[in-house]
């Protein structure tokens, strides 16, 4: 009798729910119900977005990290993490010697397993880490990311796992990250790792959306599957995972030896659970992502991606409604635009290549496949808004794509002077953790322990220096005190509140709220930084929605007033949907005026600069 362990994704069930995590005193108290459920051999702690919402609420990422691997290490149960292998724990590539890095942190805080993924599946990009990962100590899973084309078969798969294996793997992951492998030949796929090699930890990771996972399991268990990934209520099946509780049963029935669940641990943490989604982390999570949709074996979309999707989606909307409303034009429902979102990523998923659809390449996908959408609903073309790490994807700076990319793709690029590329792509992200320590020096912040203050600073630049200043915390406060209001909102005639107060390290600060298409109150005090007066000269409007940033890295100079600037010259960026879109110049002239502050949130169409 074959035996199967599984492991809780707790960090994933939050991010494929919605948009953040619990904070680390909420973690801290339900592990032990987490441990005392005797189910569990592993336990996903950290990785991918999880340290940036540490910094969003002004927790130290690192103590929290510690903190949450450390019950688990007492109790014999092994914790992973999620490594994007060249972007590291962010959207964008990672400086070689920050990777390196970055697992003797990781190692020292606790982390048992990294969980080594590339969205394209080029293994120039994960066999550096498989070596990094073990040098510092760590069990390197390499993964394979599961998607369904033409490209992707059993073949190239069974392969890959191949090539991964005698670069010296630990373990290979099957990560089905959008749950659209198909059983039968996710079933095929772990055979054929089993043959090569027969003693290969394996583990599979799937999402319930759109309704294969079940069928999945069984079939990967049957072919010798070691690992199974699971969640539980409330944040299981719709765009989570498969219930810890329905696996167990299945499998238990189909013959295998599976642990038994103390169920009264299990209704403790699950009450837990339900008292972080109430306290705040509810109000992140769209109710549809509580629902399976068979609408997802199309676009392919990931269910890590569907939590923030749906939020992200909400703005977007009402961006377009607004707009269209000027217009004259009828406004579009949440499911109108969902569906031509769906269609327009099957679409364009072909012309970029067949980048596997994971962070970043899922996002990237999906941002270019919405611009499309909301240009072509204004009347413009498509493809008339690109990304520059959009661009990098095209044009191979990230890695091989899987599939050659469209004609009208590559001749936009000749068009703009922009070149494909085939060099190894770490070799486009030079050393730089010599430069963030000169800047923690300068700031006089310490280095921290086994230096991961100084990997926090160099792995997510512009987050922790919001950290360090106290402005992610009051932007989250902020927006979280917004969302609170609307949902609470008073009956129809009442007054509701215009202006909250937010207390930061000691200093309290006036937060205004707006209601619907309101603007808010000009004439209150304001710590966003935001130019009393503004200057003569052209408006540069914000072609979208997001966070204006007047650099993406520490690389650029950023522009200030009295620059002399000439046409097409990048101004500054919006950061929206996880991806930089660079603002240019639409004339030759000086900046008279830069209106937001670096890091504070735009609208479309607000003014960001005058240029005269």
């Amino acid at each position: 009798m074959k035996e199967v362990k599984f492991s809780l994704v707790f960090r994933d069930m939050w991010q494929s729910a919605g948009k953040y995590q619990p904070r680390v005193d909420q973690l801290v108290k339900v592990a032990p119900a987490i441990i005392r459920m005797g189910c569990f051999d592993r336990v996903e702690t950290n990785g991918g977005g999880f340290e940036q919402v540490n910094l969003l609420y002004g927790e130290n990422p690192n103590k929290s990290v510690r903190q949450w691997t450390k019950p688990f290490h007492e109790a014999g149960i092994q914790t992973h993490m999620l490594d994007r292998a060249l972007n590291g724990l962010r959207m964008s590539p990672v400086p070689k010697d920050v990777r390196k890095l970055f697992y003797k942190v990781k190692k020292a805080q606790g982390t048992d397993i990294t969980r080594i993924f590339c969205g394209l599946n080029d293994t120039r990009n994960v066999i550096p880490s498989i070596q990094y990962a073990k040098e510092a100590g760590m069990i390197a899973q390499a993964s394979l990311c599961i998607t369904y084309s033409p490209i992707h078969t059993v073949e190239y798969y069974v392969n890959l796992a191949k090539t991964f294996i005698e670069a010296g793997a630990d373990e290979i992951c099957l990560k089905d990250m959008a749950g659209i492998g198909r059983p039968v030949s996710l079933g095929k796929i772990v055979a054929g790792i089993r043959a090569l090699k027969k003693d290969i930890v394996i583990q599979y990771h799937s999402h319930a959306g759109p309704g294969f996972c079940m069928a999945s399991i069984l079939e990967v268990a049957k072919a010798g599957c070691d690992y199974i990934d699971t969640a539980m209520s409330p944040l299981s099946w719709g765009t989570g995972h498969a219930d810890i509780i329905a696996v167990q049963e299945m499998l238990k029935d189909a013959g295998f030896k599976v642990k038994e669940i103390n169920m009264e641990a299990y209704m403790e943490a699950r009450t837990l659970i339900q008292e972080m989604y109430d306290d705040f982390l509810g109000y992140y999570i769209p109710a549809l992502n509580h629902i399976n949709n068979s609408l997802l074996v199309k676009p392919g979309l990931p269910g890590g991606m569907m939590g923030s999707l749906m939020t992200d989606l909400e703005d977007n909307l009402k961006s377009l409604n607004r707009w269209k409303v000027k217009n004259n034009q009828p406004e579009l429902t949440t499911d109108q635009l969902l569906v031509k979102l769906f269609d327009e990523v099957a679409y364009v998923w072909p012309k970029v290549g067949y980048p596997c659809l994971v962070t970043p390449f899922s996002q990237y996908v999906k941002n270019l496949a919405l611009m499309n959408v909301i240009q072509m609903e204004k009347g413009k073309e498509r493809w008339s808004m690109i990304a520059d790490n959009i661009w990098d994807m095209i044009l191979g700076k990230s890695g091989q794509l899987p599939g050659p990319v469209a004609q009208e793709l590559v001749d936009m690029a000749k068009a703009e002077g922009r070149e494909f590329e085939t060099n190894d792509p770490q070799s486009y992200y030079p050393d730089k953790l010599e430069e963030f320590r000169a800047e923690m020096q300068e700031n006089g912040w310490e280095l921290g322990e086994d230096d991961e203050e100084l990997f926090e600073l160099a792995m997510h630049p512009e987050q922790y220096r919001a950290y360090k200043s106290g402005k992610a915390k009051a932007d989250f406060e902020k927006d979280l005190a917004e969302r609170k209001a609307k949902k609470n909102a008073p009956a129809a005639g009442a007054e509701m509140p215009k202006q909250i107060k937010v207390s930061l390290n000691g200093q309290t600060y006036e937060v205004n709220i707006a209601y619907g298409n309101e603007a808010p109150d000009a004439t209150a005090a304001s710590s966003a930084g935001v130019a009393a007066t503004v200057g003569e000269g052209q408006d540069l409007l914000a072609p979208l929605e997001g966070k204006f940033y007047l650099v993406k890295d520490n690389s650029e100079t950023p522009k200030k007033v009295g620059d002399q600037v000439a046409e097409g010259d990048i101004l500054g960026y919006i950061e929206a949907m996880k991806t930089f879109n660079a603002i240019r110049s639409d004339k030759s002239g000086v900046i008279t005026a830069i209106i937001p502050a670096s890091g504070d949130s735009v609208e479309e169409d607000d003014v960001i600069m005058k240029i005269a």
